[in-house]
């Protein structure tokens, strides 16, 4: 059995922030859900006890992330946009026309992006996966999840500003 790790690029704010909720999560967050769940605990019942169920499924949430932080972190290529070369790849934004509508988006993980209100998709989305690598003036097109072909042109790839 293979697996196949991803690195993530990130910059050093993203890394930071994600590392900072890494903390935050595996320890405050930790003690906090233990005694939300005990409290509950000590009201009763178990079966109907809505209370404890809550904290117990808000502790399965807390977990995952804790566990998709780190793997994040871990595989996390830190460092400053790749600089724009006119070619599609992680951590550049792209302005394109996909389906006839003209969007701008970020390529690579949700977590660069920050507050920003650009969209963004990763590496391995169906999008993604179609124009990674394409040049300015490129066209092709993906199939959607449910089979559905959308014709993309590229138009321009900017270095990501964090903006």
């Amino acid at each position: 059995m293979t697996t196949e790790t991803t690195v993530t690029w990130l910059t050093q704010e993203a890394y930071d922030r994600l590392a900072s909720e890494l903390e935050a999560l595996s320890t405050v967050g930790r003690i906090e859900i233990a005694k939300k769940i005990e409290s509950a605990r000590e009201e009763g019942d178990l079966k109907e006890n809505s209370g404890y169920h809550a904290a117990k499924d808000e502790q399965g949430k807390q977990e995952a992330r804790i566990r998709t932080l780190i793997v994040l972190l871990r595989n996390a290529e830190v460092g400053h946009a790749p600089e724009s070369k006119g070619v599609v790849e992680s951590g550049t934004v792209i302005t394109a026309t996909i389906a006839g509508d003209e969007e701008r988006f970020l390529i690579g993980s949700r977590e660069i992006a920050g507050d920003s209100d650009l969209n963004v998709y990763s590496e391995q989305s169906p999008l993604g996966a179609a124009i990674l690598g394409l040049k300015v003036g490129s066209k092709t097109s993906y199939t959607t999840p449910n089979g559905k072909e959308i014709a993309v042109e590229i138009f321009a790839v900017e270095t990501w500003g964090g903006d």
